[in-house]
């Protein structure tokens, strides 16, 4: 699925494993939309038991980044790995997802953003989904966390903060990720 012919900026979205297909076509879509970059749907990793740790019965985020790197096609600007595995970095017991500061790659995994029942219905964890990759994203444009709630950049403890945060960027990290999409055209 191509969502522009610009492919000088492309932005990959690569599911791993059994995603379904509306959850990468609709992240898809609203990535491009937010950075206005092509979006293409390409998996590029089979499978992610190389970073799978027995002990957490989590998969390791940072090794899954370092892979997707080495992967990445060269037309790749950005590439955006989802997974519906449990992910973790070893400071913190899971994480949403996890980016390379400045770097290519990211990923975000659906495992905590898609639950039911008490956590939300499926209308919250597809807005959850997208502000989690959006967020992701923005830190491979070089964007840090963000101290206002409600930017996409904010810092998520837990779901609830998630569920606070809104669809966009402030102000200021709009202008620092609108800079860093410009340097990209150089």
């Amino acid at each position: 699925m191509i969502l522009n012919l610009n492919r000088r900026k492309e932005l990959l979205i690569s599911p791993v494993g059994q995603i379904p297909p509306w959850v990468s076509q609709d992240i898809a879509a609203h990535m491009h939309r937010i950075f206005r970059l092509t979006a293409r749907i390409t998996p590029l990793l089979k499978s992610i038991d190389f970073a799978y740790d027995a002990d957490r019965n989590q998969y390791h985020s940072t090794r899954i980044l370092e892979v997707l790197d080495q992967q990445a096609p060269e037309s790749c600007a950005k590439i955006l790995a989802i997974t519906k595995e449990d992910l973790f970095i070893p400071i913190l017991t899971h994480v949403y997802g996890e980016a390379q500061l400045g770097g290519k790659a990211c990923i975000v995994s659906i495992s905590r953003l898609l639950t039911y029942g008490e956590s939300g219905n499926i209308e919250k964890g597809h807005k959850r989904m997208i502000k989690e990759s959006a967020h992701e994203l923005g830190h491979t444009f070089d964007l840090r966390h963000c101290e206002d709630p409600l930017c996409m950049m904010h810092y998520c403890r837990k779901i609830e903060d998630v569920d606070h945060k809104s669809d966009r960027f402030c102000r200021y990290c709009s202008i620092l990720l609108n800079d860093a999409i410009q340097e990209m055209d150089l």
